[in-house]
């Protein structure tokens, strides 16, 4: 199963990136995620079904300093050997 996210709010300069990062490591997602000249951040996670629902889950709150005030979530497909942080889009 594989999500395409793009979250607003305050998300870029709050640890966005490294924290979902390291959240999809501990959670077994892969795919990626970059922040966006918009000023969202844009991700596909790929897993099982319950590891990208806790993933999206996340997204909704983010780390401590980020201020989510929405959350886009299309279906897509993908497949990943690991979790990547790309440049900015």
């Amino acid at each position: 199963m594989a999500k395409h996210l793009i979250i607003h709010g305050r998300v870029q300069g709050v640890g966005f990136r490294e924290s979902m990062r390291w959240e999809a490591e501990r959670l077994g997602v892969t795919g990626w995620v970059r922040n966006r000249r918009d000023g969202t951040v844009e991700a596909v996670v790929a897993g099982s079904a319950e590891s990208v629902a806790a993933i999206v889950q996340w997204a909704h709150r983010g780390p401590p300093a980020a201020r989510v005030t929405e959350v886009a979530v299309a279906e897509t497909d993908g497949s990943f050997a690991s979790f990547d942080w790309l440049p900015t889009a």
